[in-house]
């Protein structure tokens, strides 16, 4: 009886997730789900991938957070359209909090929603919110052995970054290792090597991330 009530649970999530998805093609809008641990980098590599990519695509923010609004605020520091929600518990965002979201969105002025995920390697990739695709994050200081210990966000994203590689001296960390597990888990899956802090690796990622938005018009 539990196992059931779990499926519909995710059942019901995938119908509004559908939903979202038809509602955001209506509008042309390309929709990347953002998938990290707390601290990986994902709040600053919004802020570099906005700074970069703001003359060429209009882009929007949902912010998820437990509590908090902070990393929403650094966010509107660069003048773009963003929502924060708080889940007050909860390890994820899901379809109703998105649809109920996007009510206070201009998606007609938009042409990329980035949806930045509560901080969590598990619950975040169970749960879909109409996105076109999922991307993660994945920090040297975490360590090279995730990829096998949470296998299926690394298995549904297109895209792998792994940040904070100024770091590599100082902490245990084999990006080879990490590579090959990703790309056993998700063959296909892109991958860039950056830093947040420095900018290092993450022109080839902007100019990724720019052809997938405007492959959709």
């Amino acid at each position: 009886m539990k196992v059931r009530v779990v499926r519909n649970i995710l059942e019901a999530n995938d119908r509004i997730a559908e939903q979202n998805r038809e509602m955001f093609d209506q509008n042309q809008l390309f929709v990347m789900n953002l998938m990290s641990s707390p601290g990986a980098g994902k709040t600053s590599l919004l802020e570099r991938t906005i700074d970069h990519l703001k003359d060429r695509l209009r882009i929007g923010v949902i912010e998820g957070d437990i509590q908090s609004s902070f990393d929403a605020e650094r966010i509107a520091q660069k003048g773009v359209q963003v929502i924060q929600i708080n889940t007050q518990g909860a390890c994820h965002l899901d379809g109703n909090m998105i649809r109920e979201a996007v009510t206070q969105l201009d998606m007609t002025d938009l042409d990329l929603l980035v949806v930045e995920n509560v901080g969590n390697l598990v619950c975040p990739a169970e749960f879909k919110v109409g996105e076109d695709m999922k991307i993660m994050i994945l920090s040297v200081p975490e360590g090279d052995d995730k990829p096998l210990k949470y296998p299926l966000m690394f298995t549904l994203s297109k895209a792998l970054l792994i940040n904070k590689i100024d770091l590599l001296p100082y902490v245990d960390c084999n990006i080879e290792r990490i590579r090959e597990a990703a790309s056993r888990l998700s063959p296909g899956i892109a991958i860039f090597e950056v830093s947040c802090r420095t900018g290092e690796g993450l022109e080839a990622w902007y100019d990724w991330l720019e052809r997938r938005v405007k492959s959709l018009n």
